[in-house]
């Protein structure tokens, strides 16, 4: 996977650092310089992971955050002057995956990017896995059953990877909401319910009836 990382920081000397940081460690970078509409920026470079500052020009980090949010689940590392711990507790609360303060400690923040790329994208060698006649493929993020098949969103993605990984046994609610937003203490967690009853009726379509069954009071299992 060619690893785009999109870097909103309106300093120009950080801006270039970070830039030769990661594309010394074979990182592709996008940068933002014009921030008059940075949401829709984002939405257009589609980046795998997001480094941004609090303090901007226009919008702050903090609104950006939510804006991206409302379309995109790219791991967000806010890199910020910013050092309270009300700044670090809004970072969590509006979808922000990490949070270092500045100066920041380069091999921290790589080692951090590599933990969150990781745990969104799980670099494994199959790229296909199948369970009783249904195939999930990692690269296409798609599922596939007797020549039908659905897409997936990144979410939808990773918590199939996941039951395909544990097949057979329980998956805990804890342990897939641990899995996919890494705090659960900041997370409804009726939006696993809601994920796992979108990959349902996506199931349904392509003729899969009670694939993912429920536990009462323990989890999911396929």
């Amino acid at each position: 996977m060619n690893t785009e990382i999109l870097i909103i920081e309106d300093d120009p000397v950080i801006r270039k650092e970070l830039q030769t940081v990661l594309e010394g460690n074979k990182y592709h970078t996008s940068v933002i310089e014009d921030f008059s509409d940075v949401t829709e920026q984002v939405r257009k470079i589609n980046p795998h992971l997001i480094l941004l500052d609090i303090k901007l020009p226009q919008e702050n980090g903090f609104t950006i955050c939510s804006g991206i949010r409302s379309f995109s689940q790219a791991p967000i590392i806010f890199v910020t002057s910013c050092n309270t711990d009300m700044d670090e507790l809004n970072s969590i609360m509006l979808g922000g995956d990490a949070f270092i303060t500045k100066p920041y400690h380069t091999a921290i923040l790589l080692a951090k990017i590599t933990s969150l790329l990781k745990r969104a994208y799980p670099d494994i060698q199959s790229r296909h896995l199948t369970y009783q006649g249904v195939s999930l493929s990692l690269e296409t993020g798609t599922i596939e059953a007797e020549g039908k098949q659905t897409e997936l969103t990144k979410n939808e993605l990773k918590i199939m990877y996941y039951l395909f990984e544990h097949a057979g046994t329980i998956c805990t609610r804890a342990d897939l909401v641990e899995y996919l937003w890494d705090n659960q203490l900041y997370v409804d967690d009726n939006a696993l319910s809601v994920n796992i009853g979108r990959i349902r009726e996506k199931l349904s379509k392509i003729g899969v009836k009670d694939f993912i069954k429920t536990k009462h009071r323990q989890g999911y299992t396929l």
